[in-house]
């Protein structure tokens, strides 16, 4: 009841000093007409320079509210019309009324691809996939990016919940909040991924993905090492955040929320300049984040902080500066492992393990700190209209320190070799980090240009890039603390607890784990877009890959061992052909991928790269004026040269050999709709199948382990009134779906399966030029559902949340 009227007071605060505020501003609103006298619907109406604005309505009405007195540029626009200035003033407390009639007619203006404020949910354009500016129907890569309207209509906080919206991207692993690979776990096409890029270079986390500064996340499919390097890849592809900017004017916004379990955040988002001549404006995004959890003892608190600065020095010039930092308290959700064979068991499916889906198995709060900052940077330089530089600079750190408890199943015949299968036991164990951290570093040279030859239009980057990383992590280990019974018939789970663990760490011997070592990739890429036609487009792309590893070492400063270079190429192709231009493409893609292997084969000889080759092809569609967009794509991955057990040497039992082989294929399907005004549509269905080819006879033809479930599905509706008195509400509603997923698929361990599970969620806001309230509810049937990187995690149960934004 406390959070219900603190949330309540707050909106009445908000609501008290919107009516204050709006007594000592202007109001500005008025009509945008075309050329023959009809509406002009979905018209970009805003002050230059200041962040405020709006768009038009189905009868052309526009209103900008909070505008302080002075004299302003009013600017009307849309994609594809030409700008329409007017300066105007307002006086304090006025209410001033300013029509404009833009040179379109009708019929010209329903030609014009109008985007904003009609399908909020899209992006047509990324600086970053391809490295420069390619809309999507002109780039054979597959992609899905989720905006910040997406985010803010869903109340979405992390990119984990974010992930709901990407066609074929499955949660696995929530994130653990370790030093160096603390960020979540995601599987696309069959491979394991993490969130490593921000703003198209290094930019690991260590703990849960805030989005208090995320304009978008891009979802970029299949293996992308071409222009983006292995280190931060996989071979399904890369999550990349786009983060805000600094804008001309001031403004900003405070947010609070509550929820179930406990849950309460802060956030703010305020843009000032930092100079008179306002050539430097600066952008500070905050967030305060708590959350407990359905079961005892879990929790996650952290603290984020991302300030921004731009600097335009002239036309030509400009920098860009930003960090983010972030620090926390969490305690890990209880993962499930499998030591023993699924048969001995007793059961092969997550829903019949009788293990109590509330509890976590341990005492007090078994705490981990974690903390990790990005530091970017960016020069752009403007040589001319056709060409230009970018250089980029980005600094990573990454640590952690605390428990990371775990648990495993260990059935009856453990205990008496006779025992009928079944497991009553749970071993209580833990992996805790002691102060491991990890630097990360990258400076990246892009130029990019526009020219012909002859008729045909080309657009290139020409880039170099150099990534170091220095690992600096240590992992110390039991397997036992103790063996409980999993049904709490006469266990004590209280005295599972960090004074406990501490006195067993130090009564035992124990693991330890250290990952150290230093590693150099030096980079040159170069990749051309070329218009062989104004319907037809190739791509052409090449990388070449230095990895030097230092090798791997301790904090005892022992000499560093296991040091090798390897050098690696990576090309890229594709093919796009318009039938109908700017509204639908037929595209077809090669992409490749790699993973620097070290070591020797049984007969001496080292190893080289591992390599993943995709073949792709598909088609995008930008349908009636944006008003429809999607993909439908099949994929075909062949990942060779894996290394794997060679057994035909009896005197040399750890001999490998280097030829196994994993086939990844499948289809994705994904529609980004706005078939009527205010509705907006996101629905993504996705299929993968995958099996092992010349690997060990334990797994020989079967799906990997590590795919999550083959067949995956996501829906969200939403609708917002534009007028009338209802003008600023919203609802939606969607969901995600699951086949089952093996996490264990071998014939010694047999299969254990996580069941297929479908989880609604649905949302209400209302959405004011000074403020917006938003409730949502996730998970509404409350449904037991579980993911899983090899184990069994349980996911959150029904949880409600309230929030407020008060805007200035």
């Amino acid at each position: 009841m406390n959070k219900i009227r603190l949330f309540v007071l707050t909106a009445v605060m908000l609501l008290i000093n919107t009516l204050a505020f709006a007594q000592q501003s202007g109001t500005l609103k008025g009509t945008i007409t075309t050329s023959d006298g009809k509406p002009a619907a979905y018209i970009s109406v805003g002050l230059k320079g200041k962040g405020l604005g709006n768009v038009t309505n189905d009868k052309g009405l526009y209103e900008i509210l909070r505008v302080k007195p002075g004299t302003y540029i009013l600017r009307v626009s849309a994609v594809g019309m030409q700008n329409l200035e007017k300066t105007i003033t307002i006086q304090a407390g006025e209410n001033k009324i300013v029509d404009v009639v833009i040179s379109q007619n009708s019929n010209q203006l329903s030609e014009v691809n109008i985007n904003q404020g009609v399908n909020k949910y899209i992006a047509k354009k990324s600086e970053y996939i391809s490295k420069m500016s390619l809309n999507n129907l002109e780039n054979p890569q597959v992609y899905t990016t989720i905006t910040k309207e997406t985010m803010a209509d869903q109340l979405v906080f992390s990119v984990d919940d974010a992930t709901r919206n990407a066609t074929g991207v499955q949660k696995m692993w929530e994130s653990t909040g370790r030093g160096g690979d603390g960020g979540a776990y995601y599987a696309s096409r069959g491979f394991i991924v993490q969130a490593k890029l921000r703003n198209g270079i290094a930019g690991n986390v260590t703990g849960r993905n805030d989005v208090a500064n995320l304009e978008s996340v891009e979802f970029i499919k299949g293996p992308s090492a071409t222009l983006f390097g292995s280190t931060l890849t996989s071979y399904g592809g890369l999550i990349n955040r786009i983060t805000k900017k600094p804008f001309e004017g001031t403004g900003g916004s405070v947010s609070y929320s509550t929820g179930t379990y406990d849950f309460n955040r802060v956030s703010t988002d305020f843009n000032f300049p930092v100079d008179k001549a306002n050539h430097i404006y600066a952008r500070i995004n905050t967030s305060y984040n708590y959350k407990g959890s359905f079961q005892e003892n879990v929790f996650d608190k952290g603290f984020f902080i991302a300030p921004s600065l731009s600097y335009k020095v002239n036309d030509k010039l400009d920098f860009v500066f930003d960090a983010e930092i972030a620090n926390g308290k969490n305690t890990l959700k209880p993962f499930v492992f499998f030591y023993f064979p699924v048969a001995q068991l007793g059961f092969d499916r997550a829903d019949q393990s009788g293990i109590p889906y509330d509890k976590s198995f341990t005492g007090d709060a078994m705490k981990q700190k974690y903390n990790s900052s990005n530091f970017f940077g960016q020069a752009n330089y403007k040589f001319n209209d056709n060409w230009s530089s970018h250089t980029s600079f980005s600094s990573n750190y990454s640590f952690s320190n605390g428990r990371g408890t775990y648990l495993f199943l260990v059935p009856n015949s453990f205990f008496n070799p006779a025992a009928a299968p079944g497991a009553d036991n749970l071993s209580r164990a833990d992996q805790s980090t002691d102060n491991s951290k990890i630097f990360t570093y990258e400076v990246q040279q892009n130029f990019n240009g526009t020219f012909n030859l002859g008729s045909v239009k080309n657009r290139v980057v020409l880039g170099l890039d150099y990534l170091r990383q220095n690992s600096d992590q240590l992992f110390y280990s039991i397997d036992t603390f103790d063996i409980t019974n999993k049904n709490g018939t006469g266990a004590n789970y209280n005295n599972f607890t960090e004074a406990n663990l501490a006195a067993f760490y130090a009564a035992n011997p124990y693991s330890k784990y250290p990952v150290n070592f230093k590693s150099n990739t030096y980079s040159a890429y170069a990749s051309d877009v070329i218009n062989l036609t104004d319907r037809l487009i190739a791509l052409a792309a090449l990388r070449v890959d230095r990895f030097d590893n230092k090798g791997n070492s301790d904090r005892a400063g022992s000499a560093p061992k296991g040091a090798y270079k390897q050098t690696v190429f990576s090309p890229k192709f594709g093919l796009v052909f318009q039938p109908v231009k700017d509204q639908l493409s037929l595209f077809a893609n090669y992409q490749n991928g790699f993973n620097n292997i070290n070591g020797i084969d049984y007969k001496g000889d080292a190893f080289k790269a591992e390599q993943a080759n995709q073949i792709e092809g598909g088609i995008k569609a930008n349908a009636f004026n944006g008003k429809i967009t999607g993909s439908v794509s099949y994929y075909y991955i062949k990942v060779k040269d894996i290394v794997r057990g060679y057994n035909l040497d009896p005197t040399n039992p750890n001999a490998q050999i280097q030829d196994g082989n994993k086939i990844s294929k499948g289809i994705e399907a994904e529609v980004i709709a706005n078939p009527v005004n205010g509705l907006n549509i996101i629905a993504g269905f996705a299929y993968n199948d995958n099996h092992l080819e010349n690997a060990s006879p334990d797994v020989e033809g079967r799906r990997d382990a590590y795919s999550a479930a083959p067949y995956s599905a996501n829906l969200w509706v939403s609708y917002k009134f534009l007028s009338g008195s209802l003008r600023g509400l919203g609802l939606g509603a969607g969901g995600n779906y699951a086949s089952d997923n093996k996490i264990v698929n071998s014939v010694s361990q047999g299969v254990f399966i996580l069941p297929a599970y479908k989880v609604y969620n649905a949302s209400v806001f209302y959405d004011h030029s000074r403020f917006r309230i938003g409730v949502k509810v996730d998970n509404f049937t409350n449904q037991k559902y579980w993911t899983g990187y090899s184990t069994m995690n349980p996911q959150d149960l029904r949880t409600f949340t309230g929030s407020v934004t008060y805007k200035f």
